[in-house]
């Protein structure tokens, strides 16, 4: 069984048992997390599509860690100018573990 979800902006394709980082989730490591934005469900061959959301659909996970990305440089030069900004920027993220998928 599959679901295609929708949490910080993204689409994701998940299935029971994966590991995947989504944009960061205000629970703690080890606390239980429900996506009711379930987009698609299949089963084989059998395939439901919301309009826009599955009506009782829901994917439960737990959250295993959180993090940070890694550093993107942002860099804005203008040559002969003397002008040159360089700021990083790091993405924080929640790692999650697809414990079940109902609907």
């Amino acid at each position: 069984m599959f679901a295609v979800i929708n949490t910080g902006g993204k689409q994701y394709r998940v299935n029971e048992g994966t590991v995947l980082r989504v944009e960061k989730l205000p629970a703690d490591a080890g606390a239980t997390v429900e996506f009711d934005q379930v987009l698609m469900l299949g089963t084989g061959g059998d395939v439901k599509i919301g309009k826009p959301f599955v009506g009782g659909a829901k994917v439960t996970a737990t959250v295993q860690a959180h993090g940070k990305g890694d550093k993107v440089s942002i860099v804005k030069f203008r040559r002969r100018k003397h002008y040159l900004r360089m700021k990083g920027h790091r993405q924080a993220y929640t790692e999650i573990k697809v414990t079940g998928i109902s609907g």
